[in-house]
């Protein structure tokens, strides 16, 4: 059997082979939900052969479905038409993996399935005592416990999930700026930021030299490109001002306070779920492609202990895309035993 593994999103489509395989696609689902069969066919045209399918998702929270459920039913459909109805499996958060079918009746558990498979797969980096998982995207992190090679969450759904800080709704290119900070230093003073899309984190992390310039896209608040001129002009306007009023030293200082901030916000989240395990994480994984806020945010919260990072271990690629591997190296398991 050939499986591709699909981490269907509300921002992004991930594919992986469980190998050495793994794409992204920044797809917006609650602007193009229509166009997801068509983005299904695409990642699964661009990927190596495959007959099986194994999915995870998390886009039925997008605000284009009336509910989780109907935004499960959607995207499976969706699959179905992307895929022409080729042998599927849905993960589940309990850790199955079913049929289609079986998985339209069961959409709480179908819903934001895919830390699971991360956590499932990471633990196997710390077979024995107590770890930790984080893994930073660009929308979100997960910040998951670990016990002698399992996932040892409180939450299970999103909901549960934050209450726990397990999960924390910040990421380094899609949180807006004035959901970071209230306030940004400005030339000796501090200033309130506006309540306004302006600019988002990844406006941030790019002045910090943190995130490279990508000048196709323009997924971003004004729709000019991702580069570091235009990031400084939407960081103004945080503050209000424009090019006039705002130079390169303006924009960094707002930019490392932004920085800060979510560093502090990630910290509290770790020290909050590090004290939830019976004993001190030995072994902290670390996937996304924004492992730097989390080793910044780990120094904050002052957690020392063995480092596995992901992009080390197996690529950049595949780290950035790692719930989908994860997910692809199960059900490859799954069928071998």
């Amino acid at each position: 059997m050939k499986w591709l593994a699909l981490d269907i999103g509300g921002a992004n489509v991930k594919a992986a082979d469980g190998k050495s395989y793994a794409q992204a696609y920044s797809f917006a689902m609650w602007r193009d939900s229509s166009r997801l069969a068509q983005q299904i066919r695409t990642a699964i045209s661009e990927a190596p052969p495959c007959d099986h399918l194994a999915v995870t998702m998390t886009g039925e929270l997008a605000d284009c479905f009336e509910s989780k459920e109907s935004g499960v039913r959607f995207i499976l459909q969706a699959v179905a038409d992307g895929s022409d109805n080729r042998h599927t499996r849905v993960y589940l958060v309990d850790g199955r993996l079913v049929s289609a079918q079986v998985a339209i009746t069961l959409p709480n558990l179908v819903a934001a399935s895919n830390w699971h498979a991360l956590a499932r797969f990471a633990a196997r980096f710390a077979p024995q005592g107590a770890a930790m998982l984080i893994d930073v995207g660009s929308t979100t992190c997960d910040v998951i416990p670990l016990w002698d090679g399992r996932p040892a969450a409180k939450g299970a759904s999103d909901t549960q999930r934050l209450l726990a800080g397990e999960l924390v709704y910040t990421g380094i290119e899609r949180s807006p700026v004035c959901a970071v900070i209230n306030a940004a230093p400005y030339r000796g003073q501090s200033c309130p930021v506006v309540q306004e899309v302006f600019a988002t984190m990844r406006d941030a992390h790019m002045i910090l030299d943190r995130i490279s310039d990508d000048p196709a896209n323009t997924h971003t608040p004004d729709r000019k490109p991702a580069t570091r001129p235009h990031a400084r002009a939407r960081l103004a306007r945080m503050i209000a001002a424009d090019a006039v009023e705002f130079n390169h030293r303006d924009a960094v200082a707002l930019a490392k306070a932004a920085a800060d901030a979510q560093v502090t916000l990630l910290a509290a989240a770790i020290q909050q779920v590090a004290q939830a395990l019976p004993a001190r994480p030995e072994t902290i994984i670390l996937s996304g492609h924004g492992e730097f806020l989390a080793g910044d945010a780990l120094e904050r919260a002052q957690l020392t202990g063995r480092i596995v990072s992901l992009a080390k271990e197996l690529g950049s690629a595949i780290s950035r895309s790692a719930p989908a591997h994860a997910l692809a190296v199960l059900a490859c398991e799954s069928t071998a035993q």
